[in-house]
């Protein structure tokens, strides 16, 4: 459990993806590889039609990165290797040819906001806050930033970048463009989650195959943006700055 779980399943056309970690559904290295790698998988099979990705649990939904592999990167390219997990992950939700729908239960920070910027349609509970807590402890949120601003506009991002402490409640990411709709239940979005998916795995495959491509055209450039993206952050990781600041919060 260490580097927590990932659960696949493919029933009706339908591919769930679900993962876990016990310090708040955050990602070790690990667990962001076999995410990408899931991702790719239900790319390329044909008995899947749509996708949808949730966490375990009832609280946070991710907490983002793993904090403990953050705080012992030791030079430039153990920091670009970290952060380009995230990097990969999104890129492989980017080029999925599946639609991907999100179920987010609970509160989600950094990368997990990431993960959520870059699915397709998002269903959230009214426990659904996010932010971006990155340019508090010494780093930014470099990577995530262009699919978050792809999902929500640059002044939404603006918000969640500088204002790095604060929580923005799930009613201000629906209004933002982050959540299709809020609920006041898993339950319920548990229903509205199951319905969609129902229904896009109903229509035609090809067309709704053709339907992704046109919602993500313009970011053909991100495996290279997102790669210099990591490299920023990788440099930031090592400053005296953010040691200090990492230190200070792991205390």
């Amino acid at each position: 459990m260490e580097n927590g779980s990932l659960y696949t399943h493919i029933e009706n056309n339908i591919g769930l993806i679900e993962f876990f970690h016990p310090a708040s559904n955050s990602f070790p290295s690990e667990l962001l590889v076999r995410l990408s790698r899931a991702f790719k998988e239900f790319s390329e099979n044909d008995e899947v039609r749509v996708i949808i990705l949730k966490s375990q649990g009832e609280k946070a939904f991710c907490a983002g990165a793993s904090f403990n592999e953050l705080i012992s990167i030791e030079n430039f390219e153990e920091g670009k290797q970290f952060f380009l997990g995230f990097a990969n992950v999104i890129n492989a939700m980017r080029t999925c040819k599946k639609p991907i729908i999100g179920r987010v239960q609970g509160k989600a920070v950094g990368g997990g906001v990431g993960l959520i910027s870059a699915c397709d349609y998002v269903y959230a509970t009214d426990k659904a806050a996010i932010k971006l807590s990155e340019l508090s402890i010494g780093i930014g949120p470099f990577v995530i930033a262009p699919v978050v601003e792809h999902k929500m506009g640059r002044t939404a991002l603006r918000e969640l970048s500088l204002n790095a402490t604060k929580w923005h409640n799930a009613y201000w990411a629906k209004e933002k463009g982050l959540y299709a709709d809020v609920f006041d239940s898993i339950k319920q979005v548990d229903e509205s989650v199951n319905y969609l998916a129902e229904k896009l795995a109903s229509y035609n495959p090809e067309a709704v195959i053709q339907m992704k491509q046109v919602l993500w055209s313009g970011t053909e450039h991100w495996q290279q943006l997102l790669e210099e993206r990591a490299e920023i952050s990788g440099k930031l990781v090592l400053s005296e700055f953010t040691k200090d600041a990492l230190n200070k919060f792991k205390k």
